[in-house]
């Protein structure tokens, strides 16, 4: 970057292991390699700090445990980083890069009091809020921020689309030196206290949300457990902080209707959030990483899978295809859920099985943090202190 090395400010959503929280920690870390001081911020009720450990500088911003609406968080979380960034002190960074709506907010906030004077804002995805507060959330991280990145090319496209606004696409990235093929001794450790079985095991990273269309994944697993009775649905993952119960009690009754159990060694199997080096070894396990979603769906556990050798049943649509040809996966109508299970034994098959993993692993190594980290840094350049003051003298 212009002017030599940085000190980036990155605010994350949270500390628990989220899509756009992975990705903060590896940009934040793989900026550090090039050089430059990023600092990756998230709001931590719980006092435990972020979900792995990080080679980069990270601050838990002291956060009020919140009860009530989506709408109720997302306004306490907002005040938090308010509350942190609350002096010139605290502000004493040259580029301030928000990885969500939350963080988005506070920034525009600080820049109206003149504690901030630009901001990078990530955005991985769209919502469609039904509560306007929320939508104009969104809204107003999106339209006061200086410069806008995405993930990928789909959300550039909707911004420009719904919003009249440009984004930088920067992609994804994938950590090979964690994520990768070869067993570990810990794999089998998690296969006795999880209780899986030879399976097949069909692996789904986020918890159940609509967005995830966990509903036509349970659905397709109900049609292959038909003919493999032992096969089993590995549910890792959740705690988005919006409110996800209506969808995932809808997805409980589908459960319960089909007579499955939910539990160590049963048909359904939810760890929940687990730290991040068993991450590797629950791919490794799985014999499929269910990803048809119906929004968004292209995050880190996409290539994360693929860089240890899972096969991956996608979506035949962006952000799917915007990365993966289709060769390298079993892209699908992700609205059916007849071809999600044929998806499903197309990808058990053990030819077919082998040589999606090979072409997996090609893929993961094309997306490494590096490059992504980089395609930061005109962004940056542009939103910097350091440069605006140079042109202003």
């Amino acid at each position: 970057m212009p002017g030599g090395p940085a000190r980036i400010a990155i605010l994350a959503t949270s500390t628990s292991p989220r899509g756009s929280v992975a990705h903060a920690l590896a940009v934040g870390e793989a900026l550090c390699d090039l050089g430059h001081e990023a600092v990756v911020h998230a709001p931590d009720p719980t006092g435990r700090g972020f979900y792995r450990n990080a080679r980069c500088p990270v601050v838990s911003v002291a956060a009020r445990r919140v009860g009530g609406s989506t709408a109720d968080l997302v306004r306490a979380r907002i005040e938090d980083y308010l509350r942190h960034f609350a002096t010139p002190a605290a502000c004493d960074f040259d580029v301030f890069h928000a990885q969500c709506g939350i963080g988005g907010n506070a920034l525009a906030t600080l820049g109206r009091r003149r504690l901030v004077h630009a901001f990078v804002r990530t955005v991985h995805h769209l919502e469609s809020f039904a509560d306007p507060q929320l939508a104009y959330w969104q809204d107003r991280a999106i339209y006061d921020a200086s410069r806008l990145l995405c993930a990928g090319r789909s959300a550039a496209d909707a911004l420009a689309r719904d919003h009249g606004v440009a984004a930088l696409v920067v992609g994804n990235g994938v950590d090979q030196t964690l994520f990768r093929p070869q067993a570990e001794p810990g794999d089998e450790t998690l296969r006795l206290r999880w209780g899986l079985s030879p399976g097949p095991v069909v692996l789904c990273v986020g918890g159940f949300e609509e967005r995830r269309n966990s509903l036509a994944v349970i659905e397709a697993f109900l049609r292959l457990r038909a003919e493999r009775p032992r096969a089993q649905l590995l549910v890792v993952g959740g705690g988005s902080i919006l409110d996800h119960a209506g969808y995932q009690a809808r997805c409980r009754a589908a459960l319960d209707q089909a007579g499955l159990e939910v539990g160590i060694g049963r048909a359904v199997i939810q760890p929940g959030l687990v730290p991040q080096d068993e991450m590797p070894g629950f791919y490794r396990l799985a014999d499929i990483l269910a990803a048809p979603a119906l929004r968004g769906g292209f995050g880190p556990s996409v290539l994360e899978a693929m860089a240890c050798g899972t096969p991956v049943v996608g979506a035949a649509r962006a952000p799917f295809t915007e990365v993966l040809a289709g060769s390298d996966a079993c892209l699908v109508d992700p609205e059916d859920a007849g071809k999600i299970a044929d998806a499903f034994r197309a990808a058990l098959e053990p030819g077919e099985r082998a040589r999606l993993a090979a072409a997996g692993r090609k893929v993961a190594a094309l997306h490494g943090w590096a490059a992504c980290a980089s395609r930061h840094l005109s962004a940056y350049a542009a939103c910097s202190r350091r440069n605006r003051a140079t042109a202003d003298a």
